[in-house]
Formats: structure tokens, sequence, C-alpha cells
């Protein structure tokens, strides 16, 4: 996955959220407000070669079982994709 939108991860009272940068502020208006897990898919979504070496690196940080940890990464992966604020890098789209 590449990240496509400008976005900076800032923690603003207490809260992790995403700010929009550049061109992004011309698209959208506000803020996104991440949870601990999706603040970790932010920052690793980049770096993650497949869905499934997400879901492995987010087992190792956190303990939770691979079926929630697997939902979890595709529901968010899933809305920013959705979004256009990733984009998949593979052919096939799978990634």
């Amino acid at each position: 996955m590449k990240i496509v939108k400008e976005f900076i991860l800032r923690e603003i009272a207490g809260e992790c959220v995403l700010v929009p940068t550049g061109a992004t502020t011309q698209e959208f208006n506000g803020l996104i407000t991440l949870s601990d897990t999706a603040r970790f898919i932010w920052e690793h979504i980049e770096q993650a070669e497949s869905l499934e070496d997400m879901v492995q690196k987010i087992l190792e940080e956190y303990e939770i079982d691979e079926e929630t940890a697997r939902k979890d990464a595709i529901a968010f992966i899933s809305q920013l994709v959705g979004a256009g604020f990733v984009q998949c890098t593979k052919e096939d789209k799978t990634w």
C-alpha cells in the first residue's frame, strides 16, 4: 500500500488524529481521529508487504486474537482505500 494523500499524524488533547496538509486540504476538510490500532496500521501500512504481514505486525504489537486483528485491519484499510487515502501498489490490487 502507498499513502497518496498528505496527512500529518498528531496528538491533540490526548487524541491521535490525522491532519490534512498540502493539496489534501482542498479535498478534505477536517480531522480523522484514530484508535490505537488504526494509528499502528497507518504508521506501518507502507512497510507491510501484504495483509498477512500487517496482521502479523498487529499480533506482535497487541495482545489480540488473529481473527480480530484481521477483521480490524481489513475494515480500516478498506476505509482508507475507499476514501482514496491509500492505494494498492500490486498489479493484482491485493495490497
